[in-house]
């Protein structure tokens, strides 16, 4: 059996381009992804990385089928899941889960924190929901009583956690982080990709990493995908990648990192 999670070949994917939509007549598309050829093993951490405007959030979200791809295909655990219906989704839905960049809005501000986490279990026909959102707590390092607080209540490096508790209580095998700490301060990054680790060693999972920020991604992925205008430019080996950049993108990206040494910022 292949230790790929994912395999994505030829990946295409266009929106309606609205802005540019004539008086009679459908709109022009908008190419956002423009070919893409990747492959994600089981148990590692892929970076994926590129400026505003690159396609990293776009591909994420096609990863996990909340927007299908036009042309060109996406793997998971063997299966083509590029085409399936909601229907046909529904099965493999709960093996993918995906964290969103801002809490405030990816949690809902009426629920207490136990109603957050334990409502895509309901949604899934899960039993012991009660003691799975106490493992939940207990795996992103919150206390048990934190189940009665509200989000506004909680700081945002503790709303992040309940994002990423909400997402490992369903058990899954792959998790995408979008720009997940680009919200939080130095400290509380730090510890948040300290949790993502443990995460991926405790509990067997793949995760892709969305960033704008290459010291970021350097500290918490052992491979780096880099994307410019849709594309992939270049996938390699983290230290690979920042020992012999091929693409000038690249090195344009390694050349704004603030610090001669991104890692100094974590210890």
């Amino acid at each position: 059996m292949s230790n790929l999670l994912y395999q994505v070949r030829d990946l295409h994917l266009s929106f309606a381009d609205m802005a540019h939509k004539p008086l009679i007549g459908a709109a022009p598309r908008l190419q956002v992804l423009k070919g893409l050829n990747f492959d994600i093993p089981q148990g590692s951490i892929v970076g994926i990385v590129g400026g505003s405007g690159s396609g990293k959030s776009t591909l994420g979200r096609a990863l996990v089928r909340l927007l299908e791809p036009d042309s060109g295909s996406i793997h998971f655990d063997g299966r083509d899941i590029t085409h399936l219906s909601e229907d046909e989704l529904r099965p493999t839905r709960r093996r993918f889960q995906m964290i969103f960049q801002d809490p405030m809005s990816s949690l809902n501000p009426r629920r207490r924190v136990g109603g957050i986490i334990a409502g895509p279990m309901r949604l899934h026909g899960l039993d012991r929901i009660s003691a799975r959102v106490d493992d939940a707590l207990d795996h992103v390092g919150l206390p048990r009583d934190f189940r009665s607080r509200y989000p506004h209540e909680l700081s945002g490096g503790q709303r992040q956690r309940v994002g990423i508790a909400r997402a490992i209580a369903l058990e899954p095998e792959f998790i995408l982080a979008d720009e997940i700490v680009s919200g939080l301060d130095v400290s509380s990054q730090a510890q948040v990709l300290n949790l993502l680790e443990d995460l991926v060693r405790d509990l067997g999972l793949t995760l892709a990493f969305i960033s704008h920020d290459l010291s970021v991604i350097r500290r918490l992925c052992s491979r780096i995908i880099v994307m410019q205008h849709g594309r992939i430019v270049e996938n390699a080996a983290t230290p690979e990648l920042f020992e012999a950049p091929l693409a000038e993108y690249t090195r344009e990206l390694i050349a704004a990192i603030p610090l001669p040494d991104p890692d100094q910022v974590w210890f």
